[in-house]
């Protein structure tokens, strides 16, 4: 039986947590007794409660065992008289009989309207259940001879492709014309073989290729939309099995209402069968046993046949009448439907007509195991390969189609009771295959003494849950929009067809996801530079600068994707930071877009960039792109249209490289503006000739705002009046200390004697991670990069210090291990204080000792917060 969504979360949440507790009826005392260090996947015959692959005592890797090797092993076993086997064969007898009976129930109600009812497929209800009963027989061998890691696995027809075969069916004929009924027949045969093939195909490909995990990517409420729909037409279809009128008579109409509801023999033909259904709902409701369902449907025709004894009323009548399937006078062998296929009366136009819905019906149907067999797993406590489970699915379609019957799958419901009453094993797969085949063999002929209120209740059950599942099951748990698009699927489905149903849920699921990503903040922060500065460890007073004139840049860090429903957002902010009340209060110099989170670029949304960088070349703003490389797909996209080559764009492939430029091109601008030489510091990262400040520094706001900031900071910096009389390592205290306190050249005069100058090259490694700490450095010129590791998965952070700041300060005054590996970026000089020159320091001039370890801490304060607000804002 079909396995609804709302059954698979059921059983998921009430069995996998009592599937150790329960047992089947074989179960041993001797369970408790096992080793917790055994596999997973335990031997059958240990009684674990938890499910090996091939129910074999020996533990093997799952997903490697072949059907020869079942086969050799269990030639083995008779060979050898074991015991086991028997023993499988003796307590999967209970579970043998209830899968044969589920399948009897299935086979004749779904069986029976494979083929629509009227018109060339009447009278071909008969073919409808030998081809039913025949693909379930090929499914099981194959789940059973180990293609399947359920050992136990149940399969039978996709009952879901029967509404997408009337439309087949219908559509050829019509094609066709009904006045050549052989060559209708013998096209849609070939046609119904085809989509198993065509199913079986993509079902082995997915597996294969390992992409069965691709297939829950599929939004959740259109699958429901059209499970629902299937549902209303199974409830259509139990009405028009009950009737005896055919698919194309049923028209939702004032007519169709009055002939169901107002004729008094149509009303007693098909208001059993429902009444029975809703019945059955809801004694599952009050009580849940696995073998409800299965007596329930036995004792149907047994109080039928009763009832029909006692009033002595004649078969043929009932038959007449519609109370029994008229079978006709022929006794048709279970193969009677190869007499069918006729390549030669194919009309082949017909059949390439029917490949829209073929193709919907292959959507239709790979949607199924992904979900089926994980839900299962879930419920026995099994581990599982979902692709391994595509491709015996793949096997068993394909070798359906290409012996002339229909889809099938792994049936979750039946696999699930087949196991809670002892089939958990091959053997027991094996035996349900062997009492299928007895069916088929049997014929046909039975079934003309099955009520066909018994079938007209199996479909209104089915229908009802579907129906239920999708309309009921979900109004408290999906939004406003998706369930009016699950009701909008169903109503597509019953008033038009199926395929249009799917297309329009495809539609749907597509303009749900544009106003679902539209909806979403595509700017995950706005902020100014002065909020956020690089990892660059400069001196105090170069940090008050950048920190006040880093208000002229502004920030924006971008996630998602960037297309036409969530770059207008983007522009319109951009717009508002450039309109004329915005510009007064604050004029920007650099917007800095951080693209580090956004997934990809659609043209409209590089375009649109395009767009911005004229309106800020405009009011002369650099447009500062990061979070990318040239060669990467966002690099690519917004390279296709120019934005990369257009003056005034700059780009980094960090956010930290991105505001380090600017806050070095701040710098430059103050220095140059002084007369001074251009680079009076050395200043890490890229170094460039162009400075995008050209004319006068105070011909505008923004460059007034540089200098009067430059003069506040750098310009008060307390320099010694003459350099010549104080020579290094004064100078360097003083441009690293003086930003804090004044650095008095008499106070600080002991501690020159304490401090050791050392020139290191380039690429010198003056200390690594978690080493111990020899002292603190001061650097006088060069650079320094200091690189911090974290865990996994965790990427490092990478810090710059240039002169007149310090390094290693907080592992030397804590005596803790290193917290970085610092490595000399440019030719450095140094001025280091060992650990032993401050312990002595601390001896000769405690004042002075403390006084230097304040000043080194209020340094290290601020760079560390720097440091910290970097790693919280990076990503």
């Amino acid at each position: 039986m079909g396995a609804p969504l709302s059954i698979i979360e059921e059983s998921q949440s009430r069995h996998s947590s009592e599937e150790h507790a329960r047992s089947g009826p074989f179960h041993d005392s001797e369970n408790d007794s096992l080793d917790e260090s055994a596999p997973l996947l335990s031997d059958l015959e240990a009684n674990r409660r938890t499910y090996h692959t091939n129910g074999d005592s020996r533990p093997e890797p799952v997903c490697k065992r072949d059907a020869k090797g079942v086969v050799r092993d269990m030639t083995l076993k008779v060979a050898s008289g074991s015991r086991p086997l028997f023993r499988d064969i003796l307590r999967s007898i209970p579970a043998v009989i209830l899968g044969t009976l589920l399948n009897i129930l299935d086979g004749i109600s779904y069986g029976m309207i494979i083929f629509p009812a009227a018109g060339v497929f009447s009278g071909l209800g008969g073919v409808g259940v030998s081809m039913f009963f025949v693909t379930a027989i090929i499914t099981q061998l194959i789940y059973s001879a180990g293609a399947s890691g359920f050992a136990g696995a149940n399969g039978s027809m996709m009952i879901e492709v029967v509404p997408f075969f009337h439309l087949i069916a219908n559509q050829i004929a019509e094609e066709v014309g009904e006045d050549h009924p052989h060559a209708v027949l013998a096209t849609t045969m070939v046609a119904f073989a085809f989509s198993s093939i065509l199913t079986g195909a993509t079902f082995f490909l997915l597996g294969a290729l390992k992409l069965g995990s691709l297939i829950g990517f599929f939004p959740r409420h259109i699958l429901v939309g059209c499970i629902g729909g299937v549902g209303v037409f199974l409830v259509i279809t139990g009405l028009t099995v009950s009737t005896r009128i055919s698919d194309d008579e049923f028209t939702l109409s004032l007519e169709t209402f009055k002939f169901f509801v107002l004729n008094l023999h149509n009303l007693v033909m098909w208001l059993p069968a429902f009444l029975l259904a809703v019945l059955l709902r809801v004694i599952t409701h009050k009580w849940e046993h696995q073998l409800i369902f299965p007596i329930y449907f036995c004792i149907i025709p047994a109080v039928f046949y009763v009832v029909v004894a006692a009033a002595h009323i004649d078969l043929g009548m009932l038959r007449e009448a519609g109370w029994l399937f008229d079978m006709g006078a022929s006794s048709e062998p279970w193969y009677h439907f190869y007499k069918l296929f006729d390549f030669g009366a194919t009309d082949w136009s017909a059949f390439w007509a029917t490949m829209p819905t073929q193709f919907a019906l292959l959507f239709f149907n790979i949607l199924h195991p992904p979900l089926n067999v994980p839900a299962l797993a879930v419920s026995l406590n099994h581990d599982v390969d979902t692709d391994k489970e595509l491709v015996a699915h793949g096997y068993s379609n394909l070798l359906a189609g290409l012996i002339g019957t229909v889809p099938n799958y792994l049936v979750y419901v039946n696999t699930l009771l087949f196991y809670r009453v002892g089939g958990d094993t091959r053997v027991a797969g094996f035996m349900l295959a062997g009492a299928t085949t007895i069916l088929l063999l049997a014929g046909t002929g039975p079934i003309a003494y099955i009520p066909v209120m018994v079938v007209g209740a199996l479909i209104f059950v089915l229908g009802i849950d579907l129906v239920k599942e999708a309309l009921w099951d979900t109004r408290h748990r999906v939004s406003t929009s998706e369930y009016i698009t699950i009701a909008s699927i169903m109503i597509c489905m019953t008033v038009w067809d199926f395929v249009t149903g799917v297309l329009f849920g495809i539609v749907v699921s597509c303009i749900f996801f544009v106003v679902q990503s539209s909806q979403r903040r595509s700017i995950r922060a706005l902020h100014t530079g002065d909020s956020v500065m690089s990892t660059v460890r400069r001196p105090g007073a170069h940090r008050a600068y950048l920190r006040d004139v880093s208000k002229q840049t502004t920030i924006v860090r971008l996630q998602g994707f960037m297309f036409f429903g969530t770059i207008t957002h983007v522009e319109d902010t951009i717009r508002a930071l450039l309109d004329e009340h915005s510009w007064r209060r604050n004029p920007i110099r650099f917007l800095v877009l951080d693209l580090a989170l956004v997934a990809g670029v659609d043209m409209s949304a590089a375009e649109a960039f395009v767009r911005v960088q004229r309106l800020l070349a405009g009011k002369k703003v650099v447009l500062v792109l990061c979070g990318f490389s040239v060669d990467s797909p966002v690099g690519r996209a917004l390279g296709n249209v120019g934005l990369l080559e257009m003056d005034g764009v700059e780009l980094f492939e960090t956010f930290s490289d991105a505001v380090e430029w600017t806050e070095n091109t701040y710098l430059r601008a103050w220095f140059r503006a002084q007369k001074t030489e251009t680079l009076p510091v050395a200043l890490p990262g890229r170094q460039d000739d162009v400075i995008p400040f050209p004319g006068s520094v105070v011909d505008s706001p923004r460059r007034a705002a540089l200098i009067d900031a430059g003069w506040r900071t750098i310009a008060r910096d307390h320099s010694p009046p003459d350099p010549q009389d104080a020579p290094e390592p004064f100078n360097t205290l003083v441009r690293a200390f003086s930003s804090y306190e004044p650095i008095d050249r008499d106070t600080y005069a002991p501690l020159i004697p304490y401090l050791k100058r050392m020139p290191v090259p380039e690429g010198t490694i003056l200390w690594k991670q978690g080493d111990v700490p020899d002292g603190l450095y001061i650097v006088e010129s060069g650079i320094l990069r200091a690189t911090y590791h974290f865990a996994d998965p965790t990427p490092p952070m990478v810090e710059s210090m240039v002169p007149g700041t310090i390094a290693g300060e907080l592992s030397a005054l804590s005596g803790l291990e290193r917290n970085a590996t610092c490595v000399v970026e440019r030719a450095a000089v140094v001025w280091k204080l060992s650990l032993e020159d401050l312990a002595k320091l601390e001896d000769d001039h405690p004042e002075l000792a403390r006084a230097f370890t304040r000043l080194v801490l209020k340094v290290a304060k601020l760079d560390y917060d720097i440091l910290i607000t970097a790693l919280a804002t990076r990503q």
